[in-house]
């Protein structure tokens, strides 16, 4: 342990700058015109991983993006730890908001302001350099692998064909993903679970054409106006998803765990100054903390139509769009409740108009045994290097593919993140504490070695 931490210390900046070298590279999955990035952004991962010690690392096209796969084997009686994270990161828009290039990584009061650096190269990369640690300390007690893929931010429309190919490459006897969050480095916690999702977008169509609205207003159905109606009927008062049969198939969570989650930290005030609100809002009858855990929700991610440009055009569209997702809890299927987003807004059309709706993509809701091995190994590691145990909760966000790893592979999976909620993921200036990623090179391998241990 001596050894790790004396390498670490020593190679810390080495770390930094490959990280930041690794975030000037715009891996922006959803755009076009990146993807000479994006071969560009696999190729140094795979560097990175021979550099670290994979005897093995290789760049596998898909139809999309390619994914990337390392590997270090030592000893086929070790246990095998299957780690995944994506090279991918989410468009940058909108620029104007950011305090610095995207891509132009800058360290500011501790902290690294560049789009990936939380989500999820800075998680993943840490990883790497523990594998590298270990190596290089001759300390390695698990074989590793890796799946670094470049299609997450868009729901890994190809990686279930790349894992259903290569099950025998893939096979370990767990997945280890930092792709999630703690609730501060105060207070560690492990995510046990994430949401799944449910992606739609819908088209209102009115008249044939932009009208004036000065000569048709008033006669006729303005998409907009009807779209927000539509948008407006899917929570009642008390902030509950109306959509016929949304909640049928949710796990209530038990009051065991919602008195486990209660014991977590929360300053509210604190929580809206951060945000620049006044007031939260959710779903009655739950807290801040279990309305972004426990319950599945429905939100707006956007909408456009009409005159958006400068100036004023007294204009009646002809169309409105919006975007709209749903994050699951268990039980929950992305599949029912995609139809069922998809059949209420086609049948509550307003007269006048017509409504397109169509799937972008899903993922399914998962949750970690916390008496497993694979979460005890790594509370203990946190444990370890923390000073103290971290707290089991449930994190809002999504990761599409756990459910299909769990499928395919079957094995279990641990998250063990080291973001914060509040490092501005896909959003402008998103941000990683150098703190939190040494942090999490310092714990990985405790991770490893308590495992092979509990593994025994």
């Amino acid at each position: 342990m001596e050894a790790w931490k004396k390498y670490q210390e020593t190679n810390k900046e080495n770390f930094l700058n490959e990280l930041l070298n690794l975030l000037r590279i715009p891996s922006v999955s959803a755009r076009s015109e990146h993807k000479q990035d994006m071969l560009h952004c696999a190729e140094e991962v795979k560097k990175h991983l021979e550099k670290a010690g994979c005897t093995k690392a290789v760049v596998y096209p898909t139809l999309g993006h390619p994914v990337v796969y390392g590997e270090k084997k030592f000893d086929t009686a070790k246990p095998t730890v299957l780690v995944y994270g994506h090279y991918d990161v989410q468009p940058a828009d909108p620029l104007e908001l950011w305090h610095s290039g995207p891509f132009d990584p800058v360290i500011k009061d501790g902290k690294i302001f560049a789009r990936g650096s939380c989500d999820d190269k800075g998680q993943f990369f840490m990883h790497v350099k523990a594998l590298e640690t270990m190596v290089q300390t001759n300390s390695l007690p698990c074989n590793i692998k890796f799946i670094i893929e470049g299609e997450e931010e868009i729901g890994s429309p190809n990686l279930a064909t790349f894992v259903k190919a290569n099950k025998e490459l893939l096979k370990a006897d767990v997945i280890l993903i930092s792709d999630t969050s703690m609730l501060s480095m105060e207070t560690p916690s492990i995510d046990v679970g994430v949401r799944g999702l449910s992606y739609i977008q819908v088209e209102v169509t009115g008249p044939n054409r932009d009208l004036h609205s000065g000569v048709y207003g008033g006669a006729v159905a303005n998409p907009i106006t009807m779209l927000a109606k539509m948008i407006a009927s899917c929570h009642d008062e008390n902030n509950h998803i109306t959509i016929p049969g949304f909640y049928d198939d949710v796990l209530e969570a038990s009051a065991e765990e919602r008195a486990k989650m209660a014991k977590a930290p929360f300053n509210e005030n604190e929580y809206k100054q951060d945000l620049g609100v006044e007031a939260l809002w959710g779903e009655k009858g739950y807290t801040t903390n279990e309305r972004t855990g426990i319950r599945p929700t429905l939100e707006l991610n956007g909408i456009w139509g009409g005159y958006i440009g400068e100036g004023a055009k007294t204009v009646l569209p002809s169309k409105a769009f919006a975007k709209i997702s749903a994050r699951l809890v268990p039980n929950q299927s992305s599949k029912i409740i995609t139809e069922k987003l998809l059949n209420y807004f086609r049948s509550i059309a307003p007269q006048g108009v017509t409504v397109k709706a169509e799937e972008h993509h899903g993922g399914e809701p998962y949750l970690t045994p916390i008496d497993s091995i694979e979460y005890k190994a790594a509370s203990k590691a946190v444990a370890a290097t923390f000073g103290k145990e971290p707290i089991p909760v449930r994190g809002g966000g999504s990761i599409p593919i756990c459910s299909l790893f769990e499928k395919e592979l079957g094995i279990k999976i641990v998250f063990m993140g080291f973001g914060l909620d509040s490092d501005n993921l896909h959003s402008p200036n998103e941000k990683y504490d150098v703190f939190n990623f040494y942090k999490g090179i310092e714990t990985i391998p405790y991770f490893h070695q308590f495992y092979a241990e509990m593994k025994k």
